[in-house]
């Protein structure tokens, strides 16, 4: 029987700037306690910006 994902949860990643949310990703709590903070590319800014972890999905 397969092992349930138990720590692993949905985050999206939203942009610093303009405030799109461009991305969705996993993260485990236990391995990354703290929030994400990663520079991806925004395509409504055109260009790579720091992008936040809200557990809100849109």
């Amino acid at each position: 029987m397969a092992k349930k994902k138990q720590n692993r949860f949905l985050v999206a990643l939203i942009c610093t700037e303009c405030g799109a949310q461009n991305y969705l990703t996993e993260r485990n709590k236990i391995n990354t306690p703290d929030k994400l903070k990663l520079k991806k590319y925004c395509k409504w800014c055109r260009k790579r910006t720091e992008h936040k972890e809200s557990t809100k999905l849109k």
